[in-house]
């Protein structure tokens, strides 16, 4: 009998022993769990601050130390870079980077200096913007909005007393023209002629003369004043020239048009990166709202808004510029 008693304590002992153990063995496994899930958690957690630090630093990298924004002076060149200071300052405060207005000489000298990224932002017109995106990867992101529209046309303008009726009669007629790299001036018109009348050269095969005057504004006073026969301008440069010339929609009128013509640009270079061209031209786009800053865009270029503008809309000015080829450039 005793033997058996003690063969009960014996197994009663071994089976106490055994489940002390196997919780142990659990209590230790869950522990062990709980601090590895604490350990991934934490590597996670250093893992997303890495992230996040290297992409902070990756941005500050891609931001350059200051923004040049580069103008060509309309018809004042001796005031814009005045003009447009406070347009570069609210710019400045928007991106959070230093932003300067530089007046350049010429649209050549722009293009040019976009294109060693001396000069970040460009404001250029439709036919320096072809260039520039074909010399040096420079794209449109915003453009003019005028009178309601993203396009102009060039007019035909002659004295109001002239027989001419229809573009045919200025055959032999003396021409006046702003410059060659116009595209409103010169070679939306010029390609026009060329379409119409078959000629390879409108300044000799079309009119019997043709001078270049400087600008849109000294074309049409040439015909005013009886110099020229007809001037090619942007449509309709008169309401600029009133007040200096009370009667001249009196003594000129308008004999046609041309076809559609892209606005004006707000370009910029490739070397800016994807995220900071977003916000440059969100910061753009909120000026509509900013009286101030949309009343400078006025003032220097007579932009009533500033609207989303595509590479695809100049293709209307690069295949007229593709019927003069190499003998058109922006140094002439």
């Amino acid at each position: 009998m005793k033997k058996i008693l003690l063969l009960l304590v014996a197994l009663l002992t071994f089976f106490v022993i055994t489940a002390c153990g196997q919780s142990d063995d659990s209590n230790g496994s869950s522990n062990d769990e709980s601090e590895n899930t604490e350990e991934n958690t934490n590597e996670d957690t250093d893992a997303e601050e890495t992230e996040e630090n290297e992409a902070e630093a990756s941005d500050e990298a891609d931001l350059p130390e200051e923004l040049i924004m580069g103008f060509v002076p309309s018809q004042d060149s001796d005031t814009i870079a005045d003009t447009v200071a406070p347009l570069a300052d609210k710019l400045s405060e928007e991106l959070g980077i230093p932003v300067e207005g530089k007046v350049m000489t010429n649209y050549t000298a722009l293009v040019e200096a976009m294109g060693t990224n001396e000069v970040q932002i460009g404001f250029i017109p439709a036919f320096a913007y072809v260039l520039a995106n074909e010399k040096h990867d420079v794209e449109v992101i915003l453009k003019s909005e005028r009178y309601g529209s993203g396009t102009y046309v060039a007019q035909y303008l002659v004295d109001a007393d002239s027989d001419y009726e229809e573009l045919a009669d200025l055959e032999d007629a003396v021409w006046a023209y702003g410059d060659p790299t116009s595209t409103s001036g010169y070679l939306f018109p010029a390609a026009q002629i060329m379409d119409e009348f078959g000629v390879d050269d409108p300044q000799t095969e079309f009119f019997s003369e043709a001078y270049q005057t400087g600008g849109h504004d000294n074309s049409a006073i040439e015909v005013y004043q009886g110099n020229a026969d007809v001037a090619t301008t942007f449509d309709d440069v008169r309401t600029e020239l009133e007040e200096e010339y009370p009667d001249i929609m009196e003594k000129t009128r308008v004999l046609g048009y041309t076809d559609e013509i892209p606005n004006d640009t707000i370009s910029i270079t490739k070397e800016l990166s994807g995220e900071l061209v977003q916000t440059i031209k969100d910061s753009f786009l909120s000026f509509n709202d900013d009286e101030e800053m949309i009343q400078i865009m006025n003032d220097v270029y007579s932009w009533d808004a500033i609207i989303e503008a595509e590479d695809s809309e100049y293709d209307v000015v690069r295949s007229t510029y593709n019927k003069f080829g190499d003998d058109i450039s922006l140094d002439e």
